[in-house]
């Protein structure tokens, strides 16, 4: 049923935003971890791949588990899932996220001293806002390559039936955040990075057209590329594991 897909895409990109952008802050922005930046890096990597694994297993044969516009612009290029289905899923995932980072900022004000300025809320970010100062340029590029093999892995994987699908995804997840948080964030997903934007404001809203376009190509270089090695061909028990026609 189309509102149970509508429902699980908003429910899990509101638990990946609220897990994965909660870790990050709790990380970067409280400092946890010390100044120890690489154990923040780690810990919001494993936070990201962790509840995506877990999300795939969950909500995987109800809508497919995408929770990410690029994965579904990779599945809607690859033909694996219609224009209709397709923007129903953006609008839920952004909608999600936004509940997820306003669970967040809610939790959060419950800090003493708590504020977007001083603390912020996971946000991605070139210049100033990256670890490494990578500038915008570098920061698209960053984005499309690692949205490339993120949503090329997801689109693969997924041709068969796959117990290990969730695992394989969740970790490439991980792997991406790994390389992408010191150099800007890492988004390889507009709504994750749309969501505490809008509550931070200022340059994480004007910064904000490089983690939406560049995730969205990425997604459709994936699609592509996919196209190319396989034809577009599927496979018998194609969608059944992290896939987007999981049932009518």
């Amino acid at each position: 049923m189309t509102y149970r897909k509508a429902f699980a895409e908003a429910f899990g990109t509101a638990m990946l935003v609220f897990f994965g952008v909660g870790t990050a802050t709790l990380s970067f922005g409280f400092k946890i971890a010390g100044f120890s930046e690489s154990a923040g890096v780690v810990a919001t990597a494993l936070a990201f791949g962790l509840v995506l694994l877990v999300l795939v297993y969950a909500i995987g044969s109800i809508s497919g588990c995408h929770v990410n516009p690029a994965v579904t612009m990779g599945f809607l290029v690859a033909k694996r899932i219609s224009l209709t289905d397709a923007a129903m899923y953006w609008v839920s995932q952004v909608v999600g996220g936004i509940i997820g980072a306003a669970a967040l900022y809610g939790i959060f004000h419950g800090v003493p001293g708590y504020s977007t300025a001083k603390v912020g809320l996971g946000t991605d970010g070139y210049g100033s806002h990256s670890m490494v100062g990578l500038n915008a340029g570098g920061a698209f590029a960053t984005e499309v390559i690692l949205t490339f093999i993120f949503v090329l892995v997801i689109l693969t994987i997924t041709r068969n039936v796959v117990n290990i699908a969730g695992v394989v995804i969740g970790l490439s997840l991980t792997l991406v955040h790994i390389i992408g948080i010191p150099l800007d964030g890492t988004s390889v997903n507009p709504a994750r990075s749309i969501a505490p934007a809008l509550f931070v404001g200022g340059n994480a809203l004007s910064q904000l057209w490089v983690f939406i376009i560049a995730p969205l190509i990425g997604g459709i270089i994936a699609a592509g590329v996919y196209h190319l090695l396989y034809g577009g061909e599927t496979k018998k028990g194609d969608g059944a594991q992290s896939e987007v026609k999981p049932e009518n």
